[in-house]
């Protein structure tokens, strides 16, 4: 057995957690959010959306499945720091390579164990996700100087974290079988599976740098652009907003999904704001204004646009419709435009943990490229 080491999670209303160090010790800073994901921990923990907060699980058990190499939907692991309950003992699966209690410490994420995470969960509801850290080993000091860290760090309203998280440089995603399209996808934070998903329907991906301009669009010769999900404040994000208005003046299919919801509405004219505790999970509803229809979704968003669904309202580009929303709490979950080829959802269609209810969404984006063709 390895000895237990006591750990700490200070959010910054002075509300502290006490546990055990899990993964790696040490101290880490960040946005403390929940997420009721009830599987999928791997592909979580490896979505760069994530960057710069603290994940905390409802799901009790945590690392029943392990950790194994093909999961991932990055290169590394990108939250800041990670809050469970009750982490398996010995994981048990045939696909498992190492325990998720080595991965977290191999590549330095510091967390804690053996908190009350339904109270916590119930706190952060209550008063709204905020600022925290995780002190384990030599970090753990007294309260004060530990809550003095916390307010130090900087909040994740104003961040702009897209840049952090982007490819240094562009690459391809192969089509599977014939090439149908080619499409400029706007790394924002993308995730393993979304040009894995495209390639199968025959689309050849051009996985581009967030510092892309049109003219890397055009020079591609794309049928189509893709603005990923991604992490930060959407209202930073001036230069992917500004080449989203270029896309549309040229009437390019475009689909977003998460950040890039946020960003053609940007682009649309809308504002966006800060939510309380935000969506993350793998359970939340939405309904489609047209047909009626509820998807369950996997989301993880902390911002949102602001609009009413159902209700047309004028844009630079022509008229555009909410076209989806949550039933939970009338958040706007997808934009379509009515004189451009555009839409997007604040969803996750790509979501390799499940549920696929949206996967079809693809589908209808190649639609709309080929109706452009």
């Amino acid at each position: 057995m390895t000895p237990r080491t006591p750990a700490a999670l200070v959010l910054e209303d002075g509300r502290v957690f006490r546990g055990a160090a899990y993964g790696a010790r040490g101290v880490t800073l960040g946005e403390a959010v929940f997420c009721t994901g009830m599987t999928g921990y791997q592909e979580t923990l490896t979505d760069p959306s994530y960057h710069r907060q603290i994940v905390v699980q409802t799901a009790p058990q945590i690392g029943n499945t392990g950790w194994n190499d093909e999961d991932d939907e990055s290169d590394r692991i990108w939250v800041a720091g990670y809050v469970v309950r009750d982490p398996a003992r010995t994981p048990s699966n045939w696909r498992s390579v190492r325990s998720l209690d080595d991965e977290l410490a191999n590549q330095g994420i510091v967390g804690i164990s053996e908190v009350d995470t339904r109270t916590l969960t119930r706190h952060l509801r209550e008063n709204g996700a905020m600022r925290a850290g995780v002190f384990s080993g030599d970090a753990l000091r007294d309260d004060q100087a530990m809550l003095d860290e916390v307010l130090a760090s900087p909040p994740m309203k104003g961040a702009d974290l897209a840049g952090e998280v982007t490819a240094k440089q562009p690459y391809v995603v192969a089509a599977q079988g014939e090439t149908l399209y080619r499409v400029a996808a706007l790394d924002l934070g993308i995730k393993a599976n979304t040009p894995r998903m495209m390639s199968q329907r025959g689309i050849e991906v051009h996985v581009l740098p967030s510092t892309s301009t049109i003219e890397d669009v055009l020079a591609i010769e794309a049928d189509g652009v893709f603005l990923s999900n991604g992490p930060g404040d959407p209202a930073t994000t001036a230069h992917a907003t500004e080449l989203t208005k270029a896309v549309l003046q040229r009437e390019i299919p475009l689909f977003g999904i998460c950040f890039g919801n946020q960003i053609l509405g940007r682009a649309l004219g809308m504002g966006t704001y800060k939510m309380r505790y935000g969506h993350r999970g793998v359970n939340i509803p939405v309904i489609d204004v047209a047909t009626g229809r509820v998807a369950i979704t996997a989301q993880n968003h902390g911002f949102a646009l602001e609009g009413e669904p159902g209700k047309p309202f004028d844009t630079p580009f022509g008229s555009a419709q909410v076209s989806h929303y949550c039933p939970n709490d009338g958040c706007v979950e997808g934009l379509r435009a009515a004189d451009v080829p555009a839409f997007s959802v604040q969803y996750h269609p790509e979501a390799a943990a499940g549920p696929h209810d949206a996967a079809p969404l693809f589908d209808e984006f190649t639609s709309l490229m080929e109706k452009a063709k």
